[in-house]
């Protein structure tokens, strides 16, 4: 058994220097050599490598198996949301539904920056909040190039857009992960993030219009950028501090596109923006019947309940009887970390999986829609031709974050950080954002680096709840960054090979807005400790694995078989009504 060691130099400071070497090559490669993205990931890749065997000691036969078991998860289950994400919005184009969405839309508004609140924040939120793991910028930057965005700035809007939900996503896992990792009620954690991410919550949609049109343009449509951002941000305070971490992104996103829709119906901005090098709106929006538009939208419809029922505990434990726990031999228990064996099994939930579940809306509304089984099979394979690039990126990242992870690089590199002593609450949100920069995930930063954060704020006389949150908090500025999420932003929006553009598009909104947070987390470990809640331990029964109450369930499901038959009764209708 190989013993992990997280200062193989007896230095932290050069220890952290050498396991700072992949990183610093995959930024090198982005951000100034420009490099194509499944090029950069595969020397990010080698170099990961290389510094496992070399620096740390890591058997070669180790430090493969952990690549492998890195590709194996890009691309299930990463990889297959992308792909059945991408396949889904190909399928609306290819028919010709899109353009009707695109008017339904524009009947709302035609004004850019409201339309990429509309999708890129509201809707953008409420993917992430039922399924997360890159599903919500693979759809909602692929709907605004459909609306007429720019591809760099689609991906970058909802890349950035899709700030404000991450610590929720996944029906807040990240929380629970984070709750469980340093051994604190979850919903202790859910209560001071209530604290900490409506802020960024609340600028964040600010933040998308000025990088559009600048302050003249966000003077212009402020009320209605207002309404937007107060109704998400309060009640994300309201139903994480109330309620707890499963449900804040759901409420908020449909609140706020209620709230807004709404708000539209009554005001209008003077000047309808539009991108320097578009032409004007026409003001006159192609009108179409009710149920057409009904059809239009029937891809995504069945999409939101499909991802919503996949959310549901009940229906996620079901599904999970079904997946396929393979041991990975000769790595799994082969490393002993922090004086345990690592557990390594590869989980292949192939039905519970949310890329499964947008892959069933592909085929649903392919019946209702009576989408010939030549186009669907012809879609399917023109999409994954299209994302063989993004997918090798995906997978080279993975195993990248995993080698890190098994070797000691990202653990080496999170206790750096704890040396800053009195000044580490302003560090601790840029842990998280460094966990989730190399994983891609606020759920692994969190698995990582939690109660890392938890130890350390005892050492310094801070509550615990305020850094185990901080990781929380931080990460989610990390998301857009990653470049997992530079790639499955980049294979939605059809810009293969231009993932360093986007890099560069973001990571500066990355860093001012992890040095908010740090600020902010600073300020309420010395000034406003009010606001940080009592630290409660987590209960054994509350953390104990038990299967759901399945009464719910099957009422989500009954109600969700209703709806998609009304569809496809709207559907048919309106397919009878051209004929005749």
């Amino acid at each position: 058994m190989w013993v992990q060691e997280t200062n193989p130099f007896g230095n932290i400071g050069l220890s952290a220097l050498v396991a700072s070497i992949p990183i610093l090559i995959l930024f090198y490669a982005l951000a100034i050599k420009r490099m194509k993205g499944h090029i950069a990931g595969a020397l990010t890749l080698a170099s990961a490598i290389a510094v496992a065997i070399v620096a740390y000691g890591m058997p070669v036969k180790l430090a493969l198996l952990s690549t492998l078991y890195g590709v194996l998860t890009g691309l299930f289950p990463i990889g297959w949301i992308v792909l059945c994400a991408v396949f889904l919005y190909n399928l609306t184009v290819k028919t010709g539904y899109f353009g009707v969405i695109k008017d339904s839309i524009a009947s709302i508004t035609e004004d850019r920056r409201l339309q990429a609140l509309l999708i890129g924040y509201c809707f953008g939120a409420f993917l992430e909040g039922a399924a997360g793991f890159g599903a919500p910028v693979a759809i909602t930057a692929g709907m605004l190039v459909g609306l007429g965005f720019q591809p760099l700035y689609a991906a970058g809007l909802c890349l950035i857009a899709n700030t404000a939900p991450v610590a929720f996503g996944g029906i807040g896992i990240p929380i629970i992960t984070a709750g469980k990792v340093s051994n604190l009620d979850p919903m202790v954690v859910s209560q001071m993030i209530a604290n900490q991410l409506p802020l960024l919550s609340f600028i964040v949609p600010f933040w998308l219009v000025f990088i559009m049109s600048g302050w003249k343009g966000t003077k212009e449509v402020f009320p209605a950028v207002f309404v937007t951002a107060a109704s998400f941000s309060l009640t994300m305070w309201f139903v994480a501090a109330k309620i707890g971490p499963e449900l804040p992104n759901i409420l908020s996103a449909l609140i706020s596109i209620i709230v807004l829709v709404a708000f539209l119906k009554v005001w209008k901005p003077k000047n309808i923006w539009r991108f320097p090098n578009e032409p004007a709106a026409s003001m006159e929006v192609k009108k179409h019947p009710i149920g057409r538009v009904i059809q239009a939208w029937t891809p995504f419809i069945v999409l939101t309940i499909l991802i919503g029922d996949w959310g549901i505990s009940g229906i996620k434990y079901l599904l999970d009887k079904v997946t396929l726990k393979i041991p990975m031999v000769g790595l799994d228990k082969a490393i002993l970390v922090g004086g345990k064996p690592l557990e390594v099994v590869y989980k292949f939930n192939w039905l519970g999986a949310a890329g499964t579940a947008i892959l069933l809306a592909t085929i649903i509304s392919a019946l209702i829609l009576r989408i010939r089984p030549g186009t669907y099979v012809s879609v399917f394979g023109e999409t994954l031709n299209n994302l063989k690039f993004p997918l090798a990126t995906i997978a080279s990242v993975l195993g990248f974050a995993y080698i890190a992870n098994f070797a000691g690089i990202t653990p080496t590199l999170g206790k750096a950080l704890t040396v800053t002593g009195s000044f580490f609450p302003f560090v601790s949100p840029f842990l998280g954002w460094l966990g989730v920069f190399v994983t891609g995930s606020d759920t692994s930063a969190n698995a990582l680096f939690c109660n890392m954060q938890r130890i350390t704020a005892e050492q310094i006389d801070v509550n615990p709840v305020l850094t185990v949150t901080a990781n929380t908090s931080g990460g989610v500025a990390g998301k857009m960054i990653s470049p997992q999420s530079i790639a499955v932003a980049c294979a939605s929006v059809n810009l293969v090979g231009r993932e360093s553009d986007l890099f560069r598009f973001t990571v500066k909104h990355s860093l001012i807005f992890t040095a908010i947070m740090g600020a902010v987390v600073y300020a309420q470990a010395y000034y406003l400790r009010g606001m940080v809640p009592e630290m409660v331990e987590a209960h054994a029964a509350a953390t104990a694995a038990t299967a759901p109450d399945t009464g719910f369930s099957l009422i989500a499901l009954a109600i969700s078989v209703f709806i998609m038959v009304g569809l496809g009764i709207v559907a048919a209708r309106q397919a009878r009504s051209y004929r005749d």
